[in-house]
C-alpha cells in the first residue's frame, strides 16, 4: 500500500480541498496529536472557507517526535472527528494539508532558527504541556537548543530581532494553548525573565513587548490520537498508508484573548468556525472548567461507587444522568456570569459530547486526583450557590459525600490506596501520597468522625469547610446514607428533593 503523500492522492483522484503550496506564516511548537486535531484543522479549514493561504511549519519541542514521519508523508495526514452533533452520530473525515515540514530542533537547530527570517511569518502557535511554560535558570542563550520551551522562544524572538530590527509588525502573534491558567502572559513573563537573565539588552526587552503579542487562549476539545486498534482496517479503506492518522471530538471551541485587529488577521469568523476573539477569555474557561470539569467531578464518583465504569454509559442511566443535568443547570449555571442561554447551550453540548460513542471515557481515569479537581472545579460553585441563595446545593454537596466514600481505602500500596466498591471488585485509588496516607489513617473512622476530618483539611481546601452553615452535617448524612444504601440511591434522592 503506498505511503500517503500528494502523488499518491493525485493517483487516487482525490477531489477534497488541498493546499499543495503557500507561504509559511505560522511556526508551531509542538506536533502532537492535539495541536494536529485543533490548530492545524482549524487553519485547514481557514485557508479554504476564507482564503487565508498559510503553511504551517511545525518543530518538535522534545526529541524523540514525530518528525520523520510527518516528512516522510509531506505533512500531510488524515484527521477523523468523531461523536454526536445535534442528536446525531457524526464520522467526518479529513484530509489535513496545511502543514509543509517539521523540523527537529535537537538535529537541525540552525533551520529552526532560520524561519527567523522568513519575513512572511506571523503566528506562533504552542502546546507544550502544563509543564512546558517554566522558567528554568539553568538554560544559557549559547545552548543549542535551549532546554525549555520559554528559552527555545527567547532565541527565536532574538534571531527575528536581529534580521529585522525595528522594523514595525516583524513580531508576531504568539497562541499559547497550554492548559494553565494565563498561559500567554506566562509565557510573556518566562522570555522576558530570559532577556534579562541572558543580558540581551533594552532595546531587545522593549521590542518583545511593543512588537508581538502574547495571548492566552482557552482549547477544548477531546483529542484520542492515533487509533492503534483500527488503524489497519481504517488505511486498507483509505487505500493509502497514513502513519500519522489523528482522532477527535466534532466539538471544538478555541477562545483567543487578544485586540480586535485579530479578527482581520486571523478569519476565523468568516471561515465560520468556532473560534472567538475576545479581549477577556476568563469568562469561558470559567464556564468550561465549572460546567464541563465540573460535571466531570461532580458525578463519576458516585457513579463509579454505583457500578458504572465509563460516562456515555452514565448517559444513558436516567437517575445518574437526571443527577448530573440538576448539578449544572440547577446549581452550577445560576453561579456564572455569561448569558444563560449560551450556558444552557454549552451544557447541552456537553451531554452530546459525554454520550460520544467513540470514545470509551473511563470513570476511573478521571478520578485521579480528585482532591485537586473537587476544590478547583466545584467548591466555586458550592460557594457561588449559597452566597445567591443562602442555601446548600443538593446535588453538590452529595457530590462531596461520593468524594470522601470513594477515596475511603483499606490498604495504602506504592500503586495508591486500594479501595472496594459495595459489589467487592478492587480499586486503586490516585492521588497524592500525604491524601492519601490521610484517608488510609483515617480508614476505621465513622461517617461524622472522617467527614469532620476531611472539612477540617485546610491543607486540601485552603480553608475549614467545616465553617460554611450545615455542611459538615448534610455530608456527614450523606456518606452515612452512601455506606447504608448505595450511590445509587443518594442520587435519586437528590432527584426528588
Amino acid at each position: 500500500m503506498e505511503k500517503l503523500c500528494y502523488e499518491t492522492l493525485e493517483k487516487q483522484g482525490y477531489d477534497g480541498y488541498l493546499l499543495k503550496d503557500a507561504p509559511e506564516r505560522v511556526l508551531q511548537f509542538g506536533e502532537g496529536n492535539f495541536l494536529r486535531a485543533f490548530v492545524d484543522y482549524f487553519i485547514d479549514m481557514m485557508n479554504e472557507k476564507a482564503g487565508f493561504h498559510s503553511k504551517v511549519v511545525l518543530c518538535q519541542p522534545i526529541a524523540p517526535g514525530l518528525a520523520d514521519m510527518i516528512n516522510e508523508q509531506e505533512g500531510l495526514y488524515t484527521l477523523f472527528l468523531r461523536g454526536f452533533e445535534n442528536g446525531k452520530k457524526v464520522n467526518d473525515k479529513r484530509v489535513i494539508s496545511c502543514v509543509s515540514r517539521c523540523l527537529n530542533p535537537y538535529q537541525d537547530y540552525d533551520a529552526v532558527l532560520a524561519c527567523a527570517e522568513n519575513p512572511d511569518l506571523r503566528f506562533i502557535a504552542c502546546n507544550t504541556t502544563e509543564a512546558g511554560i517554566t522558567y528554568d535558570p539553568a538554560c544559557s542563550f549559547t545552548d543549542v537548543p535551549a532546554d525549555s520551551y520559554p528559552g527555545k522562544l527567547t532565541q527565536f524572538l532574538y534571531k527575528r530581532f536581529e534580521t529585522f530590527g525595528k522594523e514595525s509588525g516583524k513580531g508576531f502573534v504568539i497562541l499559547s494553548c497550554e492548559l494553565i491558567d494565563n498561559n500567554g502572559k506566562e509565557l510573556e513573563k518566562c522570555v522576558l525573565q530570559y532577556a534579562d537573565q541572558w543580558k540581551l539588552g533594552e532595546e531587545f526587552v522593549n521590542w518583545i513587548k511593543q512588537e508581538n503579542i502574547f495571548c492566552s487562549t482557552l482549547v477544548d476539545r477531546i483529542v484520542t490520537g492515533y487509533p492503534r486498534n483500527e488503524a489497519a482496517s481504517i488505511c486498507e479503506e483509505l487505500g493509502y498508508q497514513d502513519n500519522i492518522i489523528d482522532t477527535g471530538e466534532v466539538f471544538g471551541f478555541w477562545v483567543i484573548e487578544g485586540p480586535e485587529s485579530l479578527k482581520e488577521e486571523l478569519p476565523f469568523e468568516k471561515a465560520g468556525l468556532p473560534v472567538l476573539i475576545t479581549d477577556d477569555h476568563k469568562p469561558y474557561k470559567q464556564r468550561k472548567v465549572r460546567i464541563l470539569n465540573g460535571a466531570h467531578t461532580s458525578f463519576v464518583l458516585g457513579a463509579y461507587l454505583a457500578g458504572q465504569d465509563i460516562v456515555r454509559d452514565c448517559m444513558e442511566d436516567e437517575v445518574i444522568c437526571g443527577f448530573m443535568n440538576k448539578t449544572i443547570y440547577d446549581e452550577i449555571i445560576p453561579t456564572l456570569t455569561l448569558p444563560k442561554e449560551e450556558l444552557k447551550s454549552f451544557a447541552a453540548s456537553v451531554t452530546e459530547r459525554f454520550k460520544n460513542p467513540f470514545i470509551d471515557h473511563a470513570l476511573l481515569s478521571i478520578s485521579l486526583n480528585s482532591t485537586s479537581k473537587w476544590k478547583a472545579r466545584v467548591m466555586p460553585s458550592l460557594k457561588g450557590y449559597i452566597a445567591n441563595t443562602g442555601k446548600l446545593p443538593e446535588c453538590i454537596t452529595a457530590s462531596f459525600a461520593f468524594y470522601i466514600a470513594f477515596y475511603r481505602g483499606k490498604q495504602l500500596t506504592e500503586d495508591g490506596l486500594i479501595a472496594a466498591r459495595p459489589a467487592g471488585n478492587e480499586y486503586t485509588v490516585k492521588d497524592d501520597r500525604p491524601i492519601l496516607k490521610f484517608f488510609y489513617d483515617h480508614r476505621e473512622d465513622d461517617a461524622r468522625t472522617l467527614v469532620h476530618a476531611v472539612c477540617s483539611n485546610e491543607e486540601f481546601w485552603g480553608e475549614d469547610l467545616t465553617a460554611i452553615a450545615g455542611f459538615e452535617d448534610a455530608v456527614a448524612g450523606y456518606v452515612a446514607d452512601i455506606w447504608e444504601k448505595g450511590a445509587y440511591e443518594v442520587m435519586k434522592g437528590c432527584l426528588d428533593k
